[in-house]
C-alpha cells in the first residue's frame, strides 16, 4: 500500500476528506478502511464526504462480509454557497470547506492550524524557580503576579512558538476568483492543472484548470507556495507544466507521488 511504502503513519489518521464522487477520488477508501482493520485499528475515523458515498462503503463492506472492528463516523460533506465554513475542528487544526467548480458538485478544503502556545525553557524557570502550576500561564503569553509582589513575565521564560501555517486544496475545479479571498495569504495551495495552456479549450469543457490559470490563482491571493498536479493522463512529460506555472508565479512546484514538500 501506497501510505505504507511512503512511510506514512496510517493508525494516526483521524479524518478522511473526499472532494467529490468521481472515482480517483475515493476508489480507495474501501481499501484503506479494510487495512486499518488489519492493523487492529480500535480509534474511530471520521470520514467527510458527499452523501452517497456512504451507501457505497456500506455495499462494498456488506458484499465482503466484512465488519469493522473501530466505528466510522459519517459526515455528510456539503460546501456553503459562498465563502467557506469550518467542518472539522481538534486541538491542532480547523479545516474549512468551500464550493468549487466541476461537472458534479465539489469541495476544496483549507486546513488552519490553530495558534500555538509559547514554548516553556525549562533550563531557564528551573534556575529562577517557576511553579509547575505558573507554566501554563506563561506558555499562554500571560505574566504572573506572585502573592509577593514578583512579577514573572511570560517573555523572560518562554519562546515564542513556530507560526501557524495553512494549506489549501483545490481540485477539480475551473479557476474561481471566489477561491482567491479564501485561500488569499496561505502558506501553501494545491491547485490543480490538469492541462497545459495550449488545452484552455479541452479544459473548459472539462471543468478543469491549466497550469497558467492555476498560477493566476496563486499569484493573484499571493499565496507562499504552489503545488500543481492532477495531469491529465495525455502527458508523459511534466516539464513544461512547470515551465508554465513558474513564468507567472515562480515558487511552484510539480506534486509527484511520494515526494514531500514542507509548510513553511
Amino acid at each position: 500500500m501506497q501510505l505504507r511504502r511512503f512511510g506514512v503513519k496510517m493508525q494516526r489518521i483521524k479524518a478522511v476528506f473526499i472532494s467529490h464522487m468521481h472515482g480517483d477520488h475515493y476508489f480507495g477508501l474501501v481499501g484503506l478502511l479494510n487495512s486499518l482493520h488489519l492493523l487492529g485499528r480500535k480509534m474511530p475515523l471520521e470520514i467527510y464526504a458527499p452523501e452517497s458515498l456512504q451507501e457505497i462503503v456500506r455495499l462494498q463492506l456488506d458484499a465482503s462480509g466484512g465488519r469493522l472492528q473501530y466505528p466510522i463516523q459519517f459526515h455528510i460533506l456539503k460546501a456553503p454557497q459562498s465563502g467557506s465554513e469550518i467542518i472539522y475542528s481538534d486541538s491542532e487544526l480547523s479545516v474549512s470547506a468551500f464550493r468549487l467548480k466541476h461537472r458534479i458538485p465539489c469541495c476544496g478544503f483549507l486546513f488552519s492550524e490553530r495558534d500555538k502556545q509559547r514554548i516553556y525553557h525549562t533550563k531557564r524557570g528551573g534556575v529562577a524557580g517557576i511553579k509547575i502550576e505558573e507554566i501554563p500561564t506563561l506558555k499562554k503569553g500571560h505574566d504572573v503576579l506572585r502573592e509577593d509582589g514578583t512579577l514573572i513575565r511570560s517573555e523572560d521564560y518562554t519562546i515564542a512558538p513556530q507560526k501557524s501555517r495553512t494549506y489549501a486544496y483545490c481540485t477539480d475545479t475551473v479557476p474561481l476568483d471566489s477561491t482567491i479571498d479564501i485561500v488569499r495569504g496561505v502558506e501553501c495551495l494545491y491547485h490543480e492543472a490538469t492541462f497545459l495552456e495550449a488545452e484552455k479549450a479541452r479544459s473548459k469543457q472539462t471543468f478543469h484548470s491549466t497550469t497558467g490559470q492555476a498560477a493566476s490563482i496563486a499569484r493573484s491571493a499571493g499565496v507562499g507556495k504552489l503545488l500543481i498536479g492532477h495531469y491529465s493522463a495525455r502527458y508523459t512529460e511534466l516539464e513544461n507544466h512547470l515551465i508554465e506555472s513558474r513564468s507567472v508565479f515562480e515558487n511552484t512546484d510539480l506534486t509527484i507521488e511520494g515526494k514531500e514538500f514542507e509548510i513553511i
